[in-house]
């Protein structure tokens, strides 16, 4: 997959399910990442909790069991959002989910 982020991690919040005005189906998931890695040859924990934003109705159909604690990887690309309050936050678009547990 070229040019994709993926992010595996658990769902951390209850899926929030909505409609946009023209009708296209929406699912935000918040996953928190935990796990190992290597940097400059030592071990350093990385840790993130991060939105992903469901769009459409195949990637629907497949999020429609998710719940609080499962497991799951997600390809899509990182878009910025701006909240009313002007502050921003990096929001992971999917583009693939697969549910790991």
């Amino acid at each position: 997959m070229d040019n994709y982020f993926v992010l595996s991690g658990a769902i951390c919040r209850h899926p929030e399910r909505s409609e946009s005005p023209a009708g296209i189906p929406h699912t935000v998931l918040t996953l928190e990442h935990r796990s190992m890695q290597q940097e400059s040859g030592l071990n350093r924990q990385a840790y993130v909790r991060m939105q992903v934003v469901l769009s459409g109705t195949v990637l629907q159909q497949q999020a429609q069991h998710l719940t609080l604690g499962n497991q799951v990887r997600v390809a899509g690309f990182l878009n910025r959002h701006q909240n009313r309050s002007g502050q921003a936050k990096l929001v992971l678009h999917a583009q693939q989910i697969e549910q790991l547990s």
